[in-house]
């Protein structure tokens, strides 16, 4: 009998032999970096960073990914996957973006970075542009270099991006048309801020916080200024 294409096998983390001792700790343990991710074919560049925590939240809040067989999408369509929890929300979504924004108001809270990244962009020809595998390695290393506030980053209209020659390429076998992979097409982006607008419209509404409404307003003034 053939397994489900969205099946999973489970065991106990504590069989993990390299677990850290305090997995379980009622302290809870340091994060130091979210990273989000979705299968996006065209226009999302292979790593970015939020601008600060609201925008971060954004970033979770706006995601989108190509179907996989995990959802219930037939064919290979861009879907609204926030958080990459869409199927798995339990309450509403606008309580839920609202929560995540009052993690700002704690008090001495060190909230960590917010990361979107995006392996499998592909080039006009249909190929992946990035190797991935054990090369996004150096994706973390990059990230890991920002958490310790390395000036290795560029502003641009979406967040963060690497500056040029800041991904340590050293040894890569492939050819990487770097350009290519952290280019932002106008129109590309110009329609993602309506298809996100519509979803929140269509699934939100009056519930979604002015935070996240703000930030979609903004990336749409940058995104006109490309």
């Amino acid at each position: 009998m053939a397994a489900h294409p969205n099946s999973r096998f489970c065991t106990p983390a504590s069989q993990c032999p390299i677990i850290d001792p305090a997995w379980e700790s009622s302290e809870g343990v340091p994060i130091e970096a979210i990273m989000f991710g979705g299968r996006r074919p065209k226009g999302v560049p292979l790593v970015y960073e939020s601008f600060n925590w609201q925008h971060g939240v954004f970033l979770g809040a706006a995601m989108r990914s190509e179907s996989t067989s995990a959802a219930e999408h037939e064919g290979k369509v861009i879907m609204h996957d926030p958080f990459a929890m869409r199927p798995f929300f339990g309450y509403n979504f606008g309580h839920y973006l609202s929560h995540w924004l009052s993690m700002e108001r704690r008090p001495n809270v060190k909230l960590p970075k917010v990361f979107h990244v995006n392996w499998f962009r592909k080039s006009s020809e249909g190929k992946f542009l990035w190797p991935g595998f054990g090369e996004n390695a150096r994706v973390l290393d990059w990230i890991f270099r920002r958490i310790n506030k390395e000036d290795c980053a560029t502003e641009s209209p979406i967040g963060f991006i690497p500056k040029p020659g800041a991904l340590n390429l050293d040894g890569l076998k492939e050819k990487v048309d770097m350009e290519e992979l952290f280019s932002l097409p106008k129109d590309f982006w110009s329609k993602e801020v309506d298809a996100v607008k519509k979803y929140f419209d269509e699934q939100v509404n009056d519930d979604l916080p002015e935070e996240v409404a703000s930030e979609l307003d903004g990336l749409k003034k940058r995104v006109s200024h490309m």
